[in-house]
């Protein structure tokens, strides 16, 4: 059976509503009322929040699944770099509230906290086969506990960048996908040191598209 409308239309609000107000500020009640409906409609759909942020989350964890892996068939260029880098950026923007409410939110929920652990793993996975195929490439050049350093350095940008944001003040209830693009500036960052010289120039150049200046970020 095909996926009810009015279903649809409550994950896209809850979606706007918490990235724009910080889900720990909207409630079922405030959802319903955004769409015009009463929240008994709301609840036939989703028993209560946490199963709309499940929701959320799943379209999140299926969104990134999708693309952090090798291509088929060829070695990795440096245009495959810049793919990645703004499909992470889109991917966190468009969730943004996963990232500045994380803790709260896995606290609230066990089964969630658990399948963001096991998600955690696989994006781990991915991000080091990503890094060595770099390697293989002739992109990168880093030893095995570089390329596990390297991938779990940026992890740590990448999930807690939103929360930086947020503690300077300026960004709590501004988020601009400038300073999200700031984030994903640091991680190339971090790889800048092991770029091979054949590859220098590209990474000169992906570095000058994503920079920000941090007088615009805090």
């Amino acid at each position: 059976m095909a996926p009810s409308k009015t279903r649809d239309r409550i994950v896209a609000a809850s979606l706007a509503l918490f990235n724009g107000q910080g889900e720990r500020n909207v409630t079922t009640n405030h959802i319903a009322a955004h769409l015009g409906i009463s929240p008994g409609n709301l609840y036939y759909h989703f028993r209560n929040k946490q199963m709309i942020i499940a929701e959320l989350f799943a379209q999140y964890e299926e969104r990134v699944d999708s693309f952090l892996r090798l291509p088929v068939g060829r070695a990795l260029t440096m245009e495959d770099k810049t793919f990645y880098l703004e499909a992470l950026l889109a991917a966190m923007w468009h969730y943004r509230f996963l990232h500045r409410d994380l803790e709260h939110l896995l606290d609230a929920d066990t089964e969630l906290a658990e399948r963001y652990r096991a998600f955690a793993r696989r994006c781990l996975d991915g991000a080091r086969t990503i890094y060595q195929g770099f390697v293989e490439a002739g992109i990168l050049e880093v030893t095995p506990a570089q390329t596990e350093a390297l991938t779990l350095n940026a992890w740590i940008i990448m999930t807690s960048w939103v929360r930086f944001l947020c503690s300077t003040g300026t960004h709590s209830d501004n988020l601009s996908q400038d300073s999200m693009r700031r984030g994903i500036y640091q991680v190339l960052a971090l790889e800048s040191g092991y770029v091979t010289p054949s590859a220098r120039v590209a990474l000169e150049a992906l570095c000058e598209r994503l920079y920000v200046p941090l007088e615009q970020v805090l």
